[in-house]
Formats: C-alpha cells, sequence, structure tokens
C-alpha cells in the first residue's frame, strides 16, 4: 500500500517566498562596497587605522598596478566617511616642482613662468606642513611682489599660513619653527612677513562617536550598526524555521489521515 502526501500549494509558495526572502536579507546584510579605490598602499594603511580605531570592520582589496581599496559594509559608508573627515583622509596630493615645470611643447610666457613657481612653492610648502603630528589640512599663501625699475624700493614678499589641526594637538609650540621653514624657503622674505593661523577641528553636532558602545541582539554582543540587519535576519530565520515546523506538522498529520483512511475497512 502506497500513500501519497501532497503539501498544499500555498504552503509550498510560502516556503519558497521565505527561503528567497531570508537568502536576499543574508546577502543584503553581508554586502560590501568600496569606500575607496586605486590608493597608494601607505594610504590605504592610514585609512584602515583609523576606521579600525572607531569599531568599523574594515578590508584591504588588491587592485591593478600595485594599488589598493578599501572596503566597508554597506551600513557602516556613512559613518566611515565621517571618521575620514574627521581624520582628514584621504590626505591631499600636492603637486612638486617637476610636475609644475615638466618639459612641454608651448614655450610659456615669463608671466606663466612665475605664476608656476609661486604656485609650485605653495605645493611644495603646504605638503611639507601636511606631514607634521596632527595637522589635517595646510596651505601656504605666498606673494612675491613684480621686480621695481631701478631706483625703485621693492616691495617685501609675504606669506601666510594656514593650518587646520585635530584637536588635542597644541602646535602653537612649533610656530617658530614654522615661520622659520617658510622664511627660508620664499626668497626675500622676513619672519615679521609671515602670519600664521592655527585652527583645531570641532566635532560636528549630532556627529556619531568614534567609540561606538555595543549593541546586543538576542543576547549576542553586536557593532550598533549591524544589529538591525542582524536581527531582521534573525527573525526572518525564525519565521522560517516555524513555517517549516507548521509543513512538517502537517504533513504529518495528513500522513496519519490518509493512513487511517487506507487502514479503515
Amino acid at each position: 500500500m502506497k500513500l501519497r502526501l501532497n503539501t498544499p500549494q500555498w504552503l509550498m509558495c510560502w516556503l519558497q517566498a521565505g527561503v528567497l526572502g531570508s537568502c536576499l536579507l543574508l546577502a543584503a546584510c553581508g554586502g560590501r562596497v568600496d569606500l575607496m579605490g586605486s590608493i597608494a598602499e601607505e594610504e590605504a594603511n592610514e585609512v584602515l587605522a583609523a576606521l579600525i580605531k572607531a569599531s568599523i570592520p574594515t578590508e584591504k582589496v588588491p587592485g591593478k598596478e600595485g594599488m589598493v581599496g578599501v572596503r566597508v559594509a554597506a551600513g557602516d559608508v556613512g559613518r566611515a566617511l565621517e571618521v575620514l573627515r574627521d581624520n582628514g583622509l584621504p590626505r591631499e596630493r600636492f603637486a612638486g616642482m617637476g610636475q609644475v615645470f615638466k618639459k612641454e611643447g608651448l614655450i610659456s610666457s615669463p608671466l606663466e613662468e612665475r605664476a608656476r613657481y609661486i604656485y609650485a612653492l605653495s605645493q611644495e610648502l603646504s605638503n611639507t606642513l601636511s606631514k607634521i603630528d596632527g595637522v589635517l589640512a595646510a596651505r601656504v599663501h605666498v606673494v612675491l611682489p613684480e621686480r621695481g625699475t631701478a631706483g625703485e624700493t621693492g616691495v617685501a614678499s609675504t606669506a601666510a599660513v594656514f593650518i587646520k589641526h585635530q584637536d588635542g594637538y597644541n602646535l602653537e609650540i612649533i610656530q617658530p619653527q614654522i615661520r622659520r621653514l617658510v622664511t627660508n624657503s620664499i626668497p626675500s622674505l622676513t619672519a615679521d612677513r609671515v602670519s600664521v593661523v592655527f585652527v583645531a577641528s570641532q566635532a560636528r553636532p549630532g556627529a556619531a562617536p568614534s567609540t561606538a558602545a555595543q549593541a546586543s541582539v538576542w543576547g549576542f554582543a553586536v557593532p550598533p550598526q549591524s544589529a538591525s540587519g542582524l536581527a531582521l535576519l534573525v527573525w526572518s530565520l525564525a519565521g522560517l524555521a516555524a513555517l517549516s515546523l507548521a509543513a512538517l506538522g502537517y504533513g504529518g498529520w495528513r500522513y496519519r489521515q490518509r493512513f487511517l483512511e487506507a487502514a479503515a475497512p
């Protein structure tokens, strides 16, 4: 005697939909996006260190021509960008003398050569000052006056230095060294013609703290940015398990009914 067990169509549809939804949700929760791509190894290490310090899971991925990329979870992109901004990352790329005065086919005019020279000076000094610990951004504005005719008194050169730094760094103590560096880098410039402005970075109102507390999902400690997605996934799996148990129970009940009907005289 053979008994055929036919599962209702609606129950099969619910089970299939639950399995598909759980798979899609699992893929969405585990999805990672490229936060930065094709950057140098040293710069990627700085980004990685800043994000890990802020409790943001991060990974490096190899790129082309020796470059690397940085990936984070899709739900962490917003907070990761805030962390990078607060740390002045990625670092600005400055043009050196060789890049500004690279050989080209056209002959530059004296005015263009002068403008390039001033720009190159500013870029070189800004690049040097950005290497100081705690500096987020550095700008050097150089003014080299035109040479006067014979007998005229020339105007002295001037320079203005702007430095934005992380809060907690006291760069005022090295202001004399910064003035000396700028003075010795620009022709006809004296220390009294150099102005230096320091600005400390301020946290934005309502910004998330860098060290976020751990959230709890069913007794397990997880990062707060992943808590909602993980909780939804767990409840989805629990619902799928309940549907599976219901299907098994219904199948067992139908099997028993069929068996009793077949055994009845």
